[in-house]
């Protein structure tokens, strides 16, 4: 497969921003999107409590279940197009192509409509034999019938979100995603509750709730492109569809979503084929935790990969090891208090959030919250292979941790089973990321380690293991840990203030007294 590295010319009046500004606008527009993610995220996790206590074990996890399955069809549907938009379109945007990106647009939505619309039909017409072949659970087959309209509406919705990062409206996906979206999922379940329904109530609410959101992301989304000055330049006559270039860029990025597929599916479909859906409970109920590891990581992504691929094409290569540096280290240290909860506290959190029942769910957070983690605190590595159109290593390197998950799976998960899967996962995740973080190195000249921010990741080190240590030594009450994960925190910041260079990213923040002598220069 060849590498992609298209010839880029830029008109000779568009001239290169400065490399802090880019990496500050990044930065900032990011951080307003944490601050939704956080408020969705205490939402969602609200959200999941109620679930989980309402439903029995079995239906949680054949509800559980049918979503993992759903996402996979999400993924199918999408064919990594909607990633290859976030690095073609704003290059097309900086070149003035206004034609390909209204054709990259239209080819991206109309394939996610036949593929996820087929896929729909596939599952109601061979409902016989998926519950006779596939499936052992009939509820598990039943909740996917409903679930499964979610493949084209929610792939549309991811599309469309990307759309609002490429036009850089951190705002619309704020509202978007982190206010409208897990409010709507929150009156769902309130009616679950209070009217004592049951998993069907809560897959049909869901299913509604997402049509509605899509609904309004593509208003609001015509919206952006006519405040842009983007529709003026749309001719349907001229439209051309890039076919080749978004195939090239896409298709291989397949792959990485087929990698987390595999990650966070087939663990569900191995336990319940070897344990059942109580198994499978028992990871899921856990992982929402565990994977608030990565919402930094992931709130960053958004704005990253548009805003990388336009220094890219300006050919500002310094302002792109830049961006990436310190964007890692932000990661880094915004998720460390997650982690420190999530790793260190990880059986106190478990009996708080889930009771009893799930208690030998904790030494599973502990080991899936390492996982997400460690995958985040480098950064976006996977992200700037991307940008540098170096496709290839990036397939191999998913395919690689594709083989290694599955092989994990399948040899721990008969055994240990919920556990096996954790340690599946997690494995997975810390090889793959250093492979990524080996690519970085060889492919584009990005450091393989910033030894300057040594003293950074040793603090982030030595923090949560005292936290473990501590918590292990005595079995201090939850919030004795979250008291001390709060002060561990502090701590990595006071100690690595001036890496982040929180003064010259949020200069507003320096009239506040207090902020000013503590971050000040």
């Amino acid at each position: 497969m060849a590498e992609i590295n298209p010839a880029i010319s830029i008109p000779a009046d568009v001239k290169p921003h400065s490399v802090h500004a880019a990496t500050r606008r990044q930065i900032r527009g990011s951080s307003l999107l944490l601050a939704g993610r956080l408020l969705a995220m205490g939402v969602n996790f609200f959200v999941q409590v109620l679930i989980v206590r309402h439903l029995s074990k079995t239906e949680f996890g054949a509800f559980q279940y049918a979503l993992s399955l759903v996402t996979l069809g999400n993924a199918a549907a999408t064919l990594g197009m909607d990633q290859a938009i976030t690095r073609l379109i704003p290059i097309y945007h900086e070149r003035g192509e206004y034609d390909k990106v209204f054709g990259a647009i239209a080819m991206v939505v109309s394939s996610i409509l036949l593929i996820g619309f087929a896929t729909v039909l596939f599952v109601w017409g061979f409902h016989g034999f998926i519950s006779q072949s596939l499936i052992r659970d009939q509820q598990t087959v039943a909740l996917l019938s409903i679930l499964i309209v979610l493949t084209p509406i929610g792939a549309l919705d991811g599309v469309i979100l990307s759309m609002f990062a490429v036009m850089a409206s951190p705002r619309s996906i704020f509202w978007r995603r982190h206010v409208l979206g897990p409010a709507l999922k929150l009156a769902v379940v309130i009616l679950l509750v209070w009217w004592s329904s049951d998993v069907f109530f809560l897959a049909g609410g869901y299913l509604a709730v997402t049509a509605l959101g899509t609904s309004v992301s593509a208003v609001v989304l015509f919206r952006v492109l006519r405040d842009h000055g983007l529709l003026q330049h749309f001719n349907f006559r001229t439209m051309k569809m890039p076919t080749r270039e978004v195939l090239a860029f896409g298709l291989p990025l397949m792959t990485t979503d087929l990698m987390y597929l595999v990650i966070n599916t087939t663990d569900a479909m191995l336990l319940e084929h070897f344990r059942g859906t109580i198994a499978v409970a028992g990871l899921r109920a856990v992982q929402p935790a565990a994977k608030l590891n990565q919402m930094v990581l992931l709130t960053f992504g958004l704005l990253f990969t548009p805003a990388a691929a336009r220094l890219y094409a300006r050919d500002d290569l310094d302002g792109m090891k830049n961006m990436y540096w310190q964007t890692a280290i932000w990661t880094a240290v915004v998720s460390f208090p997650i982690f420190a909860v999530s790793f260190s506290l990880a059986r106190p959190l478990t009996i708080t959030l889930y009771g009893h029942r799930y208690a030998d769910s904790a030494v599973i957070l502990m080991l899936l919250s390492f996982g997400y983690y460690f995958n985040a605190a480098l950064g976006h590595n996977g992200l700037m292979l991307r940008v540098y159109g170096k496709m290839r290593y990036t397939v191999i390197v998913n395919l690689l941790a594709a083989v290694i998950n599955l092989c994990l799976n399948l040899s721990l998960i008969p055994r240990y089973g919920a556990l096996g899967a954790a340690i599946g996962t997690s494995g997975t995740m810390v090889a793959h990321n250093i492979l990524k973080q080996v690519g970085l190195r060889l492919k584009t000249g990005i450091s393989l380690f910033e030894w300057r921010y040594i003293k950074l990741y040793a603090a982030i080190t030595l923090s949560v293991l005292g936290l473990l240590l501590f918590q292990l030594a005595t079995s201090a009450p939850i919030y004795v840990g979250l008291a001390l994960a709060v002060l561990a925190s502090l701590l990595v910041v006071c100690l690595n203030r001036k890496s982040l260079n929180v003064a010259a990213t949020f200069p507003e923040l320096l009239r506040v007294p207090m902020v000013r002598r503590f971050f000040g220069e």
